[in-house]
């Protein structure tokens, strides 16, 4: 029989890292790839913010998880699905509709990377005992933020080699693509080695819910929920609208309000330090609220989310290209995010507590994707009205509304903290 913790050295890294990649293709990378074939920002505010929505609506079809097959089959399939997609949109971006076929195609791989979410957060929380998750949540928060960088660092550094290459954009983003769908193919085939049949094992009680409706209808009755949604929508408000404009910002011309760099250096900037100070965020959160409990480093956390929005600001109203200035803007965001997001994580799985909680976890990400979404519709169109000075002065003063929802919320103080036997960790 296969007991709980089992292997999560190996496979929660891969796992994480797996479910990163497809998000960061379609909702980041697309930005950087339509903005070098020549989209305006308001479109790509628009319409790349619609990929969202299967991260919206994944509560919908989450009881199917949990009620048909097994999670690590959904997730191996999903994975495979997206691997396809990927390649339908290097295939397509040479096509004289590639805008809207392109697009078809990362719908796609949204809505398999929407179920794949699913499936893998069901896993994690059926397969590791409450201490190992609470331990592992800055594991898999760093490996899922160090597949973003990977999307935004070495496939747009892959991009913007090839761009200089072939002096063409559009044969440069197809082969790219084309190699993202390859990778995709190798991290499906690694989970499958890596992940153990834990559904399949006697010793793991699985509690599946009655029936659909029985799903939505307990995680509305939970306590305090309205406040908990509330807090859910806005805890990434100014960071979702700073995602969508933060490449756009760096790739326009100094004449346009922009920093004018090139690809490849957007790729090297969050590709190096980028990586770094993010695993290093990642992790560093997730050892603290395993050892000091949630209550403690909740607010220090989304300080750190939002403070780095400043730096944005600054750049954008000085005019700041000087490469360091840049560079460690960039660090500081990611160090942020990664110790920011962790708290985030945490909050959610505590959301999602008791039955059914693939489901229920479900629906709390949906709802963290909404609030995702929305801002970032309107993200090209504050921008173009806005200017980027005015746009990441915007950006900092949304983040507010987190600090004044936090003093509502309820939570254990010690949520997430290892137990203690004879001084040390059980």
């Amino acid at each position: 029989m296969i007991q709980k913790d089992k292997g999560a050295w190996a496979w929660v890294p891969l796992l994480y890292f797996t479910q990163g990649l497809p998000y960061v293709l379609v909702v980041t990378v697309s930005v950087i790839m339509y903005k070098k074939l020549g989209v305006s920002n308001s479109d790509i505010g628009l319409y790349t913010s619609w990929l969202y929505l299967p991260w919206v609506l994944k509560p919908l079809w989450s009881p199917f998880v949990d009620l048909k097959s097994t999670k690590r089959n959904w997730f191996l399939g999903m994975q495979l699905l997206i691997a396809l997609a990927l390649l339908g949109v290097g295939l397509a971006i040479p096509a004289n509709m590639f805008f809207i076929t392109t697009l078809a195609c990362f719908w796609m791989a949204a809505f398999a990377s929407a179920t794949n979410d699913i499936a893998s957060d069901g896993y994690y929380m059926l397969g590791l005992t409450e201490k190992k998750q609470s331990f592992f949540v800055g594991m898999r928060s760093t490996f899922y933020r160090l597949a973003m960088v990977t999307g935004e660092g070495l496939i747009v550094i892959l991009a913007g080699f090839l761009e200089n290459k072939y002096g063409d954009n559009t044969k440069a983003w197809s082969v790219t693509m084309i190699a993202a769908a390859i990778l995709m193919l190798m991290l499906t085939i690694s989970n499958f080695i890596a992940t153990p049949k834990y559904e399949s094992s006697q010793s793991i009680p699985l509690a599946r819910p009655k029936g659909f409706l029985e799903v939505f209808s307990s995680f509305f009755k939970k306590p305090n929920i309205g406040i908990a949604l509330a807090f859910i929508l806005t805890y990434r408000l100014g960071e979702s609208q700073l995602v969508k404009m933060a490449a756009p910002f760096m790739l326009d011309s100094p004449e346009d309000g922009g920093l004018g760099y090139s690809t490849e250096q957007i790729g090297t900037i969050f590709g190096t330090a980028g990586v770094v100070m993010l695993s290093i965020g990642g992790i560093l959160g997730g050892i603290l609220i395993s050892r000091d409990g949630l209550k403690k480093w909740m607010l220090p956390m989304i300080l750190s989310l939002n403070v780095p929005n400043f730096l944005y600001a600054i750049l954008a109203l000085t005019k700041t290209t000087n490469i360091y200035a840049v560079s460690a803007t960039v660090i500081f965001e990611k160090f942020g995010y990664g110790f920011g997001f962790t708290a985030f994580l945490m909050y959610l799985i505590y959301i999602a507590e008791g039955k059914s909680k693939t489901s229920h976890y479900a629906i709390a990400t949906g709802f963290m994707a909404l609030g995702m979404m929305i801002p970032g519709m309107i993200s090209g169109y504050m921008q173009e009205w806005l200017g980027y000075g005015g746009f990441f002065v915007w950006v900092v003063l949304a983040a507010l509304p987190v600090f004044f929802l936090l003093k509502f919320i309820t939570y254990p103080a010690d949520f997430g903290k290892a137990e203690e036997k004879n001084g040390k960790d059980a």
